[in-house]
């Protein structure tokens, strides 16, 4: 019987043992879970400091310039999001990257944000929340002035190559919209305006606004009469990862306002000025 009864404690004693390692253990998850469900904006408040990965070789939203003998990112994308960020009373720390990796940065959490010329698709959705949009341009091709009465319509593009930036939506307008043309994907878009220009590229498949800025500087260039279907695409937003209904909050805010005044749109027109001067 004495015997009994010690191992009845030792065993109410392990028993009380695992309850509590349990319960330590569900206090733990817990904490790590609110941790984890904390939202962006109000670590970028006590910090001071907002990160965004952008691309800037996209004018005019975003792209480098020389100003007094430095060189600087300017752009649509970078003045709009700087001015969100006084309005916000924190400071813009900008993270240059291609933009094949400007949405990896923000899902990986490098960035609080994404910023850079970026359309809404069903697959980007998946991983991260948008904001409403801060400006639509439709999409166009752009080809080389040899062949503007060779390209005519899109059924001309049948086996020819057709450049877009890689990572963008404009390579699934490419496969969707020109299904017999051969896509190719190239990191940076300067490259592909210069390789349509030496005719080693057909035509490539760009937003309207940044072919304006590209074909004003290089008169070799022209925009196809060949109209694209508009898509939801056409407009521009800011990626955020999920989970940061706050601060996707906070930056609906701001482009409400800044679009209701009319302040992105000069934006856009002030730098892609700045980006024909510049030769961008």
């Amino acid at each position: 019987m004495l015997y009994y009864k010690k191992d009845f404690g030792g065993w109410v004693m392990k028993k009380g043992l695992k309850i509590v390692l349990g319960m330590v253990l569900i206090v733990l998850f817990a904490a790590c879970g609110n941790q984890k469900e904390e939202d962006k904006l109000n670590t970028i408040k006590k910090d001071g400091v907002i990160k965004v990965a952008t691309s800037p070789d996209y004018a005019p939203f975003g792209f480098h310039t020389t100003m007094n003998g430095k060189d600087k990112i300017v752009g649509a994308d970078i003045e709009m999001m700087e001015t969100i960020a006084k309005k916000m009373g924190v400071k813009v720390e900008w993270l240059d990257m291609s933009f094949n990796a400007v949405l990896a940065a923000a899902k990986e959490g490098k960035a609080d944000v994404a910023v850079s010329a970026i359309s809404v698709t069903s697959e980007r959705e998946e991983s991260f929340d948008f904001t409403t949009d801060y400006y639509t341009s439709p999409q166009v091709i752009v080809i080389n002035k040899q062949h503007e009465n060779e390209f005519t319509s899109i059924d001309h593009f049948s086996d020819k190559q057709v450049g877009a930036q890689k990572g963008t939506i404009q390579e699934n307008i490419v496969k969707s919209q020109m299904t017999d043309a051969k896509l190719v994907s190239i990191e940076k878009l300067p490259n592909i305006f210069l390789e349509v220009k030496k005719g080693s590229l057909d035509g490539l498949v760009v937003e309207k606004t940044v072919a304006d800025a590209y074909v004003s500087k290089n008169p070799e260039l022209m925009i196809a009469n060949i109209p694209l279907k508009s898509m939801k695409e056409d407009s521009l937003c800011i990626a955020v990862p999920k989970g940061n209904k706050k601060l996707v909050a906070a930056l609906n805010k701001h482009i409400k306002e800044l679009k209701e005044t009319g302040e992105i749109e000069k934006m856009v027109e002030k730098n892609n000025q700045l980006a024909q001067e510049s030769g961008n």
